[in-house]
């Protein structure tokens, strides 16, 4: 049963992000204010919800929420500032759009840089622990695989509508006949190929 917050009495907001392990495509976040008594017996972590149980699960939080944002950051961003960065910034874009400001922040994960003025908790599987990091993790993965499958429609040799930019063998495959597309993350390991060991030499 997920916890309907982690400190009573205050307005709080769940985070989390989707597509961080991917090879294309932005990555998405979402930030949620849930009322202090919503129930829903199906509200769990995305990862283990069918995909027509999370886009019920996504028009329910919409209309239900106090707030809710989604944040973006691109593949070219992403490329500049590493992964880690660019899914707390995503975190922090969707802080930004709640048209209710938040007291305090429940991010999922173990990483965060603090948004100002805003105390925050990092919880590992907080989205299998809290009720408003559920909410940002059905958000986020929901409006990602949207973006995915638009982009899919430019470039279908990649399949993602299938993998989602994530690194399966035929989007590796795809990406040794075809090369990259602007949505491709170059600071990645896009073909899964070992590092080249230096050759030393003891003339």
């Amino acid at each position: 049963m997920l916890k309907p917050y982690q400190r009573e009495g205050i307005i709080e907001a769940g985070c989390d992000e989707a597509g961080r392990g991917c090879l294309a495509g932005d990555v998405y976040a979402a930030a949620v204010i849930l009322p202090s008594d919503f129930k829903n017996e199906l509200l769990n972590d995305s990862k283990q919800l069918t995909e027509a149980q999370r886009y019920h699960l996504r028009e329910v939080i919409e209309r239900e929420a106090v707030a809710w944002s989604v944040g973006i950051v691109t593949a070219a961003e992403i490329d500049r500032m590493n992964i880690l960065r660019a899914s707390i910034l995503a975190m922090h874009r969707a802080v930004d759009g709640l048209k209710t400001r938040p007291e305090h922040l429940l991010i999922d994960g173990n990483k965060f840089t603090p948004y100002p003025g805003i105390t925050h908790n990092t919880v590992v599987k907080g989205d299998a622990t809290f009720m408003s990091i559920a909410a940002a993790s059905i958000l986020a993965k929901t409006y990602r695989d949207d973006y995915m499958l638009r982009i899919a429609e430019e470039y279908p040799m990649y399949d993602w509508k299938s993998n989602k930019g994530y690194p399966t063998a035929k989007h590796r495959a795809a990406i040794r006949e075809h090369g990259v597309t602007p949505y491709h993350r170059m600071s990645f390991n896009l073909l899964g190929e070992e590092p080249k060991q230096l050759e030393l030499s003891f003339e």
